[in-house]
C-alpha cells in the first residue's frame, strides 16, 4: 500500500503474518467476549519484531529499520488496522517516544527498558481541550518529598496491569501568555492513588478505561522533559499519534476494499457478476480512489513527521482530518455493497468499520485536526506576509 524499502516490506511481512496466526476473525469475536483482550505472552512477541523501538533514538536503546522510525512503524500500524489487532501500540510507542526524547537514562531507563522489551505497555493521558487557555485536567502540588497528582484522564487505552501513564499536570505556576504552564510526569497505572474505571467502545478488540488521580505521590524525578515544556511536545506527540491512527485507518479501509472487491466479483445478479454493472464499477473505483488518496497523504505524514520537516504539523493534522473521515465512509459503501449479510455479526466488515470509526475519534475529531491545520496555515501565511513575503 505504501512505498517502502525492503526492510520496511519484510518488518511489514513479518507482522502480517504474525497477526494473521494469532488474531484470525474467530479469535477477534472470542476477545469481544473478554473483559480483557491483553495478552503480555503475545505482547513480547511483538516487541521481538520490533514494534516498541521504533520511535526510540539508538541512544536511549531504540533504532528504526530506515532511517525513518515513523514510516517504519507506519507499516506496523497498518496491519493492525487490516487484522484489527488488539495491543495498545500507538500509545507505547508515543509514551516511548517521549521518554527515549525528553527523559534522562538515569530517571526514565527503566521504565523505558520495560516498554522497549514488551514488559510493560503505557497510555498518553491526553484529552483535547485541556492545554493552554483550556484549563488542565489534572494538577500537581509540591509535597515534602516530591508532588501529588490530582484529576482525571477521561480515556485511555488499556493494556498491562503494570503499565505506565504519561500525564500533564499544570502546577499551578504562570507561563508566557499569563496560562498555567503544564509539565510531563510518568505514573505507574498501580501506584497508590490510582483509580481505573471500565468504558465501554465500538471495538471488538480494545478496552479503554478513565483515569482518576487521587493524591498520587510521585517523586521529582519522575517529570519527564523540563519544566512547563508539556504543551509544546503535546504537539509533536499528537502529529505521532494522527500518522499512527490514519495508518491503522487506511489498513482497515484496505481489508474492507479487497474483501468488497472480490464480493462483487463472485456475487452474481440476475445472472452477471455484481461487479459487471456500471454503477458497481463506478462505486469501486471511487472507493479504489480514496483508498489511494488516504494511503498517500498518510504516507507523507509519516515521512515528513520523521524526518522533523518544517511542514510535519501541517501533513499530520492533514492527514487525520482526511483519513477519518473518509476511511468510516469508505467502509460503510462496502457494507451497501454487501448488502444485508454486511451488516450481520458474523461477516468480517463491521470489525475494520468499528476500528475505523473509533480511531477517527481518538485525540480529536477529524474536524479539529481540519480547524488545527487552518490554523497552522494562517499563521504560516501571517508570518509570510510579516517578513515581505519572503
Amino acid at each position: 500500500m505504501f512505498t517502502q524499502t525492503a526492510d520496511q516490506d519484510l518488518l511489514e511481512a513479518t507482522t502480517e503474518q504474525y497477526l494473521a496466526a494469532t488474531y484470525p476473525p474467530t479469535r477477534i469475536r472470542e476477545l469481544s467476549r473478554q473483559d480483557s483482550t491483553f495478552d503480555p505472552v503475545l505482547w513480547k512477541r511483538g516487541a521481538e519484531l520490533g514494534w516498541t523501538s521504533l520511535l526510540v533514538p539508538e541512544g536511549s536503546g531504540g533504532g528504526s529499520v530506515s532511517g525513518n522510525g515513523l514510516a517504519d512503524l507506519l507499516a506496523v500500524a497498518f496491519q493492525f488496522g487490516r487484522h484489527a489487532a488488539p495491543g495498545p501500540l500507538i500509545g507505547t510507542n508515543v509514551v516511548a517516544a517521549a521518554l527515549g526524547r525528553w527523559g534522562s537514562k538515569e530517571r526514565h531507563g527503566g521504565p523505558l527498558a520495560e516498554l522497549l522489551d514488551g514488559a510493560a505497555t503505557a497510555a498518553w493521558g491526553y484529552s483535547p481541550g485541556t492545554g493552554p487557555r483550556a484549563g488542565a485536567a489534572v494538577r500537581a502540588t509540591r509535597s515534602s518529598d516530591g508532588l501529588l497528582l490530582d484529576g482525571v484522564v477521561p480515556c485511555v487505552e488499556s493494556g498491562a496491569p503494570n503499565g505506565y501513564l504519561l500525564v500533564a499536570a499544570s502546577d499551578g505556576n504562570t507561563a508566557a501568555g499569563g496560562d498555567d504552564a503544564r509539565s510531563h510526569y510518568l505514573v505507574p497505572l498501580d501506584a497508590p492513588g490510582v483509580r481505573t474505571s471500565p468504558l465501554g467502545g465500538i471495538d471488538l478488540t480494545r478496552r479503554h478505561v478513565s483515569v482518576t488521580l487521587q493524591g498520587v505521590a510521585v517523586p521529582a524525578t519522575a517529570q519527564v522533559g523540563e519544566p512547563g515544556s508539556a504543551d509544546d511536545h503535546d504537539e509533536l506527540l499528537l502529529d505521532l499519534t494522527a500518522v499512527l491512527q490514519a495508518g491503522e485507518i487506511v489498513g482497515a479501509m484496505e481489508r474492507a476494499f479487497a474483501m468488497t472487491l472480490r464480493w462483487v466479483q463472485d456475487r452474481y445478479s440476475f445472472g452477471r457478476p455484481l461487479g459487471s454493472y456500471q454503477e458497481i464499477k463506478h462505486r469501486m473505483a471511487d472507493l479504489r480512489t480514496q483508498l489511494e488518496a488516504s494511503a498517500a497523504v498518510t504516507e507523507k505524514a509519516a515521512r515528513r513527521v520523521g524526518e522533523g520537516a518544517p511542514d510535519a504539523r501541517s501533513w499530520a493534522s492533514a492527514a487525520k482530518a482526511h483519513v477519518g473521515r473518509v476511511g468510516p465512509e469508505v467502509i460503510q459503501d462496502c457494507v451497501q455493497l454487501h448488502g444485508g449479510i454486511g451488516i450481520t455479526f458474523e461477516h468480517d466488515l463491521h470489525l475494520h468499520l468499528r476500528r475505523a470509526t473509533l480511531d477517527a475519534q481518538l485525540f480529536g475529531t477529524p474536524a479539529a485536526f481540519a480547524d488545527r491545520l487552518v490554523g497552522l496555515t494562517e499563521t504560516a501565511l501571517t508570518e509570510t506576509a510579516r517578513d515581505g513575503g519572503k
